[in-house]
């Protein structure tokens, strides 16, 4: 008898303590009539971040005060576009499906964006604005490398926020607590409204979904991974002298095989191939491209004084 009132003890208290990390009630507050988007608040903050971490390693390198800053201006905007772009070719269906909304392809602020098509195209602005500077693009690229990836850590917890990129269900206590939203505006319910504010439960249960759900949070798992390869890039760039953009392609190496995991782990809809999510494929190939480049890359660093005396060359001229 004793036995049977301890274990059922031992269950109350259980299901009393059960532990989660909670979402926030919203992902959207207005200041009068403006929306202030936590998503959007992410991004600029990651984006200050990789300009100020990045001048200052650049600047340890030999590089000229101001030089980061001046690249951010042409990368930035060509990350975001390519980011976008990215993500809408590969959620098409989302946007231009049956039933989908071409005009939401637009909306960044609601979430969406590839990191392979940030560094992509954001990369192609940074090489034309190291053109006009006179810097090696593999030498700025190794500075920022780690910078880049703290970013990335910080723009997950916009996807906190929205709710978003989160894995199957789990009774691990580190599980995330999704539940339903309601657009006061649109009258629409449910884990991915953006706009809305968290509902209570119990209320009337969503097709498809239980309230709440705790899942995994594989957002997290991205953001922790993330600030590991950062720490890794800067280690090992100090252990190893890593130049000529083999710190950049420790951190795209890094970076590609945390995801590989990580999207294996989510439960949102994604286009397929080869029977596969597209991003695992994705990051299977620029894996091996990462490393390929690592093994194959001239070995050493750029000298100091020969980088800034070019970009003083081209200031002159």
């Amino acid at each position: 008898m004793g036995t049977v009132g301890g274990g059922y003890r031992v269950a109350v208290l259980s299901a009393t303590f059960v532990t989660f990390i909670p979402s926030p009630d919203r992902g959207v507050w207005h200041l009068g009539a403006v929306p202030i988007r936590a998503y959007a608040l992410c991004i600029i903050v990651a984006i200050i971040v990789a300009i100020l971490w990045g001048e200052r390693r650049w600047r340890a390198r030999g590089g000229q005060a101001g030089a980061v800053t001046d690249i951010a201006v042409f990368a930035v905007p060509f990350g975001l576009v390519g980011g976008r772009l990215y993500h809408v070719a590969t959620d098409w269906r989302k946007y231009f499906g049956p039933g989908g909304n071409p005009l939401g392809a637009l909306e960044v602020w609601q979430g969406g964006l590839g990191i392979w098509g940030a560094v992509a195209l954001g990369g192609l602005g940074a090489w034309i604005a190291c053109r006009r500077r006179g810097i090696p693009l593999p030498a700025l690229a190794d500075a920022v490398a780690p910078a880049i990836v703290v970013a990335q850590a910080i723009g997950r917890l916009g996807n906190w926020f929205n709710q978003e990129l989160y894995g199957g269900p789990t009774s691990l206590p580190w599980g995330l607590e999704i539940c339903d939203r309601l657009d006061p505006n649109t009258g629409a319910l449910g884990p991915g409204v953006v706009n809305g504010i968290a509902v209570p439960c119990p209320r009337p249960p969503v097709e498809g979904f239980q309230c709440p759900q705790i899942v995994h949070p594989t957002f997290l798992y991205e953001m922790l991974w993330d600030l590991g390869v950062a720490a890794f890039v800067v280690w090992a760039d100090r252990r190893f002298r890593l130049g000529h953009g083999r710190a950049f392609a420790l951190y795209v190496a890094g970076y590609t095989a945390g995801r590989f995991w990580i999207e294996l782990m989510r439960v949102d809809w994604a286009t397929m191939v080869f029977g596969v999510r597209i991003n695992v494929v994705t990051s299977t190939v620029v894996f091996l491209g990462a490393v390929l480049y690592l093994t194959l890359a001239r070995r050493g660093r750029e000298d100091p004084e020969t980088l800034a005396a070019r970009q003083q060359a081209v200031l002159v001229s």
